[in-house]
């Protein structure tokens, strides 16, 4: 096995593989050549070169987002890890363990006009939950190191002790610090960035490491109960008659099937889910804006609940959170292990606890259900309403809505679906999806920059058979996603296609004209046929319900390559046919 002859990067390398860091994403550079030497020869590692660095974070954070486990990304100094800073912010903001491991010039060489060269140390800022700069090993036949980049040691007599000993204070503050990073990431669920300054020579090799780092472990977040807290929070929710329950992102099966039966068993609770909650039951509420965007101020008050109880990660609904801002609850309670958004301007309680280590300490003390007809009246308003979206269906002619329609539906059992962001979850949210079918969608930022990245990383690491349906505006921002040798045959990507930012035009202010065309909804005439001949897909194109249906008969069947489907809808329709369903359905 070869190992870089760098010490400094011989202890990344060792670290990040005693932390149990499998993944590993690469992107080339020069700089980065002695982390990319260590992970290679290793095979312990799986490794994947990703040229494109924003690509590359995006691949990670897919990886990490299905095994929910850290996963590195590699790059070298100047604006590479810049690149990285979308998907960190993504990171950060959805509770996916990344860690960034950048290259650095040595600090002596920083802000001299080196090239490519930037200012690297914390340029996460509050976007990570750990920022450290590793220090230079020392070469003893060189001197032009920094004062500030080495620990203090008492001066010593013999020269070479005088060395040994500050290389041996260095190696230990490097290794805590990877120790440090690789626990916050572990425990914290959340990126983390590690800069490591490389000297040249950066390409020599050894046969044997020349360290041997050992771990320590941070105290990790206590799931302990607080009995106190939830005796007070119990009997606050036993006497109020209206409790709405709303789920954010989570991931699939995180809440356990019998407490999920406890809440659907109460009168008195509401639980409102959106397509990321991955939670499903009868008597649940999905479709939030189907319920939500009819109502009138009385019916808002009648909805208006008095106790809000939250989980998971962000909400995309806007008309829910829209009404929850203007009809607060009394108290909203939010409950997870890291934080608690304040998203209604009205949160009272942040219970630090995993989900089902509240529910099952909460939901114990139940012993009888309070009376309400909160639920039946609401569960009767759904219902209609749901009569309603399928009337509204065989009225209109193809377009958006009607694609998300076939589209939802023709969804194999037991596959994940990845779902890029603007129109494309906000369409979505409208529709029932089957219970067995897994959905995510990087709802952190919100961002259409790396979606079909982080679905091709899903895919590389999914037992489950991935779609993943976007947007055109997306797909083309993000097309050097297809730059890679890692999609599996069974990989689908759909592309809806409607010649621009659709979903621009159902915002106020002036449409069909040059300014709005070209600086909104950026009209194109762009198509993905090429780039699947570029990367090797299977191009297949509908613009009608009759070639729609056609090709997802066999769409999903086995193939050897991985296929993409281009739907053309018309785009100066889509816009007055959702505005119009919401009309249809009050």
């Amino acid at each position: 096995m070869k190992y870089s002859q760098i010490p400094l990067s011989q202890t990344v390398v060792t670290l990040c593989k005693t932390h149990n860091i499998k993944h590993v994403v690469i992107s080339p550079g020069s700089r980065n050549a002695p982390l990319t030497i260590g992970f290679t020869h290793d095979d312990y590692f799986e490794c994947y070169s990703i040229v494109d660095e924003r690509c590359a974070a995006f691949f990670a954070l897919g990886i990490a987002q299905q095994l929910r486990e850290p996963v590195a990304v590699v790059c070298t100094s100047g604006s590479a890890l810049l690149n990285y800073f979308p998907a960190v912010s993504e990171a950060f903001y959805s509770n996916i363990p990344i860690v960034v491991l950048s290259a650095d010039r040595p600090e002596h060489l920083v802000g001299i006009g080196d090239g490519q060269t930037i200012h690297q140390k914390n340029v996460y800022g509050n976007h990570v939950v750990y920022s450290t700069s590793l220090k230079l090993d020392l070469k003893e036949d060189e001197y032009t190191i920094s004062e500030n980049e080495l620990p203090i040691f008492k001066s010593l007599d013999n020269k070479k002790d005088y060395f040994l000993g500050l290389q041996n204070g260095i190696q230990s503050y490097n290794e805590s610090e990877i120790d440090k990073a690789l626990n916050h990431s572990k425990l914290k669920a959340a990126p983390v960035h590690i800069n490591i300054p490389f000297d040249e020579p950066l390409y020599q090799t050894v046969d044997s490491l020349t360290i041997n780092p050992k771990p320590f472990n941070l105290i990790g977040t206590d799931d302990i109960v607080d009995q106190v807290e939830i005796n007070t929070l119990f009997h606050t929710w036993q006497n109020a008659d209206r409790k709405m329950i709303l789920v954010g992102v989570l991931q699939p099966n995180a809440i356990e099937e019998h407490l999920l039966q406890k809440l659907a068993d109460d009168e008195s609770v509401i639980v409102f889910t959106e397509t990321t909650s991955n939670i499903y039951h009868p008597d649940f509420f999905p479709g939030i804006d189907k319920i939500i965007a009819p109502l009138d101020d009385d019916d808002f008050k009648l909805l208006q609940p008095e106790i809000l109880l939250t989980f998971g990660g962000l909400i995309v609904s806007k008309k829910i959170k829209a009404f929850l801002r203007n009809y607060k609850p009394k108290q909203h309670w939010h409950v997870d292990l890291y934080k608690a958004n304040d998203t209604f301007f009205c949160l009272e309680k942040h219970v630090e606890l995993s989900i089902n280590t509240f529910l099952n300490s909460f939901l114990s003390k139940i012993t009888e259900n309070k009376k309400s007809n909160y639920k039946a009246f609401w569960l009767s308003v759904r219902d209609k309403r749901r009569q309603k979206h399928e009337a509204y269906l065989k009225t209109i002619p193809f377009t958006d809505f009607t694609v998300f329609n076939k589209l939802l539906y023709s969804l194999p059992k037991e596959s994940q679906l990845q779902l890029g962001n603007s129109s494309t979850i906000r369409y979505a949210q409208l529709f029932q999806l089957k219970k067995e079918i897994n959905v995510f969608c990087n709802r952190g930022t919100s961002g259409i920059d790396g979606s079909t990245s982080t679905a091709i990383g899903s895919a590389a690491v999914s037992k489950e058979r991935v779609t993943f349906i976007t947007g055109d505006l997306s797909f083309f921002y993000d097309s050097n996603a297809l730059w890679n040798s890692y999609m599996p045959n069974n990989f689908r990507i759909i592309v809806i296609n409607n010649g621009g930012g659709g979903i621009f035009r159902i915002l106020p202010g002036h449409k069909n004209t040059e300014n709005f065309d070209t600086y909104f909804e950026t009209k194109h005439s762009l198509t993905a046929k090429h780039l699947c001949n570029m990367y090797g897909l299977e191009y297949n194109t509908a613009s009608n319900d009759s070639t729609l249906l056609k090709h997802l008969k066999t769409f999903y069947d086995q193939s050897e390559q991985p296929k993409l489907l281009e739907i053309f809808t018309p785009s100066r329709i889509n816009d007055e046919i959702l505005l119009q369903y919401f009309n249809f359905i009050k």
